[in-house]
């Protein structure tokens, strides 16, 4: 996996190196600068071209196997499987809390980890929920942000879709740093990786099909519409719901509102990140 990741990096890098021969230029007029800079795109037109190629993966690949998954496996396995995937995560989520000094965050997911992965046997039923232990997610992304770091300029990354260059180093930190991807590489089952990875996938873009397509069908600008969507939605996790007041990142976009529908992050997000495929 080591090397798997030295080969992502150069891929970003030499996707930097193009974007950089994409940017936008910015206008002229006081007005349209403006809003240039409000959303903070300076490289749309590559944006645009990942985009749309992502568009075409999701039509071809990714929305007819969600379809399909849905069709054929029955809601109780389906979210058997979900809760499952969501309990793998609980590490990832544990170190988030407390690196961002969120105790009470931290001894909620402990304990979410503990009764799911024993009562609730490897997490395939989530009895802590039941228990009153509600589920919350927390990733390096938004991590680096309340240490101080910017976002940075809007990113289309391929198939992954909406991010910044903050929340794609935090993408990269999870997939190394998880216990289990750790686990799997060092014995050898790299493939259980891939597998989770694609029910990953597959689990949430199955959850917003109708999401997405009412997205896209309501939209003037499919793509503005994405980028705006994951922009509010991300300064939102990073305040954890807060007012703005008291938000422990960077000041919410210009315009965001102040409370945004809050659903776990499997969910949330992917219903920007999958409409970006």
């Amino acid at each position: 996996m080591d090397q798997l990741c030295r080969r992502l990096l150069s891929l970003g890098a030499f996707a930097a190196l193009l974007a950089l021969g994409a940017c936008a230029t910015p206008p002229q007029d006081p007005e349209a600068r403006a809003d240039f800079e409000a959303d903070n795109d300076p490289i749309e037109p590559f944006n645009r071209a990942v985009f749309d190629f992502n568009l075409v993966v999701d039509g071809a690949i990714i929305k007819p196997a969600a379809v399909a998954y849905r069709d054929v496996v029955p809601q109780p396995a389906r979210d058997s499987v979900h809760n499952a995937l969501e309990n793998l995560r609980s590490p990832i989520v544990f170190a988030n809390d407390v690196l961002q000094g969120e105790t009470q965050r931290a001894a909620v997911t402990a304990w979410r980890f503990l009764i799911n992965s024993t009562v609730g046997i490897l997490g395939i039923f989530d009895v802590a929920k039941e228990a009153g232990y509600q589920p919350h997610s927390e990733d390096f992304g938004q991590t680096f942000a309340t240490w101080g770091i910017g976002e940075g300029p809007y990113l289309v990354l391929p198939i992954l879709g909406p991010s910044n260059p903050r929340d794609a180093a935090g993408l990269a930190t999870e997939w190394y740093l998880d216990p289990f991807n750790r686990w799997m590489d060092n014995t050898d089952r790299d493939w259980a990786i891939w597998t989770r990875a694609g029910l990953t996938g597959i689990d949430a873009r199955s959850r917003n099909i109708e999401t997405i397509d009412e997205l896209q069908k309501t939209s003037i600008d499919f793509y503005a519409a994405v980028r705006s969507l994951y922009r509010q939605r991300r300064a939102e996790e990073i305040r954890n719901s807060r007012p703005t007041s008291e938000s422990p990142g960077p000041t919410p976009l210009s315009g965001a509102p102040e409370a945004l529908p809050s659903p776990d992050r499997q969910e949330a997000a992917t219903a920007e990140s999958s409409a970006g495929r």
